[in-house]
C-alpha cells in the first residue's frame, strides 16, 4: 500500500496528534526526560526538512517513528545496557540518599501528579527492566507490544526484516518473563523484589496494600494464568498510562531520573 505525500499542514497536524505518544515511547527507551524532549524536537525538524522525500511506503506515523528511533539509536548505542537487578542497586542508593527521599516526599505532598500508585510502579519497573535488553529487543517490545505497530511496520522502523522482528520479540519476551518471574513478589511468592509494597508504605502509610493489590488484574490473575499472559497484562498497564500526564507522573519521573543517574555510574 502506498500513501500519498502529505502537505506541510497535514504533516503538522499528524505530528502534533502523535507527539504525546512519541514522547512517551522515547522516554521509555531512553529513561531520560531531557533526551525524550530533545529527540521529539529533532524529529520534527528532521522530518519537516525531509518531507519532500516521503515516498509513501509507510504511514506518516510509521515514518515519523522511524526518524525518531534512528535518532534515539544513535544516542543509545553509546550507552551500556542496565543490569537486571537495577531495582536492587537503585534501592540501596536511595536508602543512603536523604535528599532523594526529601524531594520525593515533597512531590507527594504538593504535586497533583505526585501520587504513588502500584499500577504506575509496575509500568516504571517495566521501563527499567526493559533497558537490560539488547537495544533491538527493547525497541521491538515497545513498538510492537506497547505502541501496537504491526510486525511489518516495526521492521520498517528498525530497518530490518520481519523475521528478525519476530526473533527479537520472542527473545525479548522470554527474557522479560524470566526476569519478572524471579523478581516480582506481586505475582510470585518467591520473588525477591518488594518495592511496590515498601514504597506504598512510605507514600501511602494509611492505605492497605492488599486492598490496592486486588484492583490490579495482573495480581488477581497471578495464580491462574500462565507467565506469557502475565507479561501481556504488564504491557497492558504500560499501554494505558501516560508517563507524563498520569496522577503519579511527577513522582515516577523523579524515581526514573534517580535510577538513570545511578546506572550512569555503573557504565
Amino acid at each position: 500500500m502506498l500513501y500519498s505525500k502529505p502537505s506541510l499542514e497535514l504533516f503538522n497536524t499528524e505530528f502534533h496528534g502523535i507527539a504525546g505518544q512519541l514522547k512517551s515511547y522515547l522516554l521509555r527507551i531512553t529513561a531520560s526526560v531531557p533526551d525524550a524532549e530533545d529527540i521529539v524536537q529533532d524529529t520534527y525538524v528532521r522530518a519537516a526538512e525531509k518531507l519532500h522525500g516521503f515516498r509513501g511506503e509507510s504511514s506518516l506515523k510509521t515514518w515519523i517513528f522511524t526518524i525518531a528511533s534512528n535518532i534515539a539509536k544513535d544516542n543509545l548505542r553509546a550507552q551500556k545496557r542496565w543490569v537486571e537487578n537495577v531495582s536492587d542497586i537503585c534501592r540501596e542508593e536511595a536508602m543512603g540518599n536523604p535528599q532523594f527521599f526529601g524531594e520525593a516526599i515533597h512531590i507527594r505532598a504538593t504535586s497533583p501528579h505526585g501520587a504513588f500508585e502500584i499500577r504506575e510502579h509496575i509500568a516504571f519497573c517495566f521501563t527499567c527492566i526493559s533497558k537490560s535488553l539488547p537495544l533491538e529487543q527493547q525497541l521491538c517490545i515497545f513498538l510492537k507490544e506497547v505502541y501496537e505497530f504491526k510486525v511489518s511496520e516495526t521492521a520498517l522502523i528498525l530497518d530490518t526484516t520481519e523475521a528478525m522482528v519476530k526473533y527479537y520479540l520472542h527473545t525479548a519476551r522470554s527474557k522479560m518473563i524470566q526476569i519478572f518471574d524471579g523478581r516480582c513478589s506481586l505475582i510470585n511468592k518467591e520473588g525477591i523484589c518488594h518495592q511496590c509494597s515498601e514504597l506504598n508504605g512510605i507514600f501511602n502509610p494509611k492505605q492497605k496494600f492488599q486492598e490496592e493489590l486486588v484492583k490490579i488484574e495482573m495480581a488477581r490473575a497471578a495464580e491462574s494464568v500462565d507467565k506469557e499472559t502475565l507479561l501481556n497484562l504488564r504491557m497492558k498497564i504500560v499501554q494505558e498510562l501516560d508517563p507524563f500526564e498520569s496522577g503519579a507522573s511527577e513522582l515516577q519521573l523523579h524515581h526514573l531520573e534517580h535510577n538513570r543517574n545511578v546506572m550512569e555510574k555503573y557504565a
